[in-house]
């Protein structure tokens, strides 16, 4: 009984930083409140997220704004195509001491840091590209026959422009699978958008402050793992996730037809913590169907295809899963 109300008193010690954390973040980054939900889950979650927007939509400024209220060690990294995996994770130099001998030193890459941005990733090559498998997967790199560890935590945020795809290398499969969950920023309603304005043309602007530490963030990410799960929501995250592979016996009609391959274990896994956390973020202290009809779409979409046929008819997967979910859960899936 006494390590229930443990538990139950840390989640909410937890859920205030969070709603402090969240209101900080948007001051510098007005309006777009699901964006910034999904994003802290991301690093709840001790995952990466992928933010898909167009240019000037202030993708950059939220990663910027995250680091500093997370408390986290920041780098940005412009990604184009003549970057090389060694400005990414670093290199080895060959110097000389005073007496003329000479040794190799290891010279560390931008992926030395707690929140990496990946900015336009998907206008690097794809050797570059799967410099970022290992890190994101393993928290370390291998260099010279060395496996160096990363720091902890250990976050990347990547962006894509989703139009502009000359001179571009779509992501492969494996390295979308990475990624927690996609977040797709869209253009501001015209009451945020005068608020952008107000708040960003003047003299001044509003400041963000720190209101967690890298520690607690790491005690954040270790609690969430804790908050108990109810067997109906377990099963119910198994359902989804089996009813969207078109082989699955139990696989909807509609991803039959138009899904050419569906989400792995990882998705599951991915949606598991995502639902907490989502849980966590509203104050609550444990998902509900509800949470997984939130989290269905973000943690989903990027590890689906459409078959050509579905493309060609101008079918969406966010279509396909908001039908399932509705199915499913009994809720309507959230963008």
């Amino acid at each position: 009984m006494t390590e229930t109300a443990d538990l139950v008193s840390e989640i909410e010690t937890f859920e205030e930083k969070l709603a402090l954390a969240s209101e900080s973040i948007t001051k510098r980054f007005i309006g777009q409140t699901r964006v910034v939900d999904l994003t802290l889950t991301s690093l709840l979650c001790g995952g990466h997220g992928l933010l898909i927007g167009l240019p000037g939509l202030g993708k950059t400024r939220l990663v910027e704004t995250l680091s500093t209220v997370m408390g986290l060690n920041g780098k940005r990294v412009q990604f184009t195509p003549d970057l090389m995996p060694a400005d990414i994770l670093g290199s080895e130099v060959l110097e000389a001491d005073p007496d003329g001998r000479r040794a190799f030193r290891f010279l560390e890459g931008p992926i030395f840091c707690q929140l990496l941005m990946a900015d336009e990733i998907n206008r690097a090559s794809p050797r570059t590209q799967s410099a970022l498998l290992q890190a994101m997967q393993e928290r370390e790199v291998s260099i010279g026959g060395e496996t160096r560890p990363l720091p902890a935590p250990f976050h990347v945020l990547a962006t894509q422009n989703p139009i502009d795809q000359e001179g571009t290398y779509p992501l492969p499969e494996a390295q979308l699978d990475r990624f927690l969950v996609q977040i797709n920023v869209q253009y501001p309603d015209r009451d945020t958008e005068k608020a952008i304005l107000l708040a960003t043309t003047g003299a001044s602007e509003e400041a963000s402050r720190q209101v967690f530490t890298a520690e607690e963030l790491i005690g954040a990410q270790q609690l969430l793992r804790r908050m108990p799960v109810g067997d109906s929501v377990v099963e119910m995250i198994l359902d989804l996730v089996r009813a969207f592979r078109p082989e699955d016996p139990t696989a909807l009609s509609e991803v039959v037809q138009d899904v050419s391959w569906g989400p792995g274990p990882r998705a599951a896994q991915a949606l598991m913590l995502a639902v907490r956390a989502e849980a966590m973020l509203n104050g609550r202290l444990a998902p509900s169907a509800e949470d997984v009809a939130s989290m269905a779409d973000p943690v989903l979409r990027h590890r689906m295809q459409l078959t050509f046929a579905a493309r060609a008819r101008g079918q969406r997967i966010e279509d396909v899963i908001a039908k399932g979910v509705a199915q499913i859960t009994g809720h309507e899936a959230a963008a």
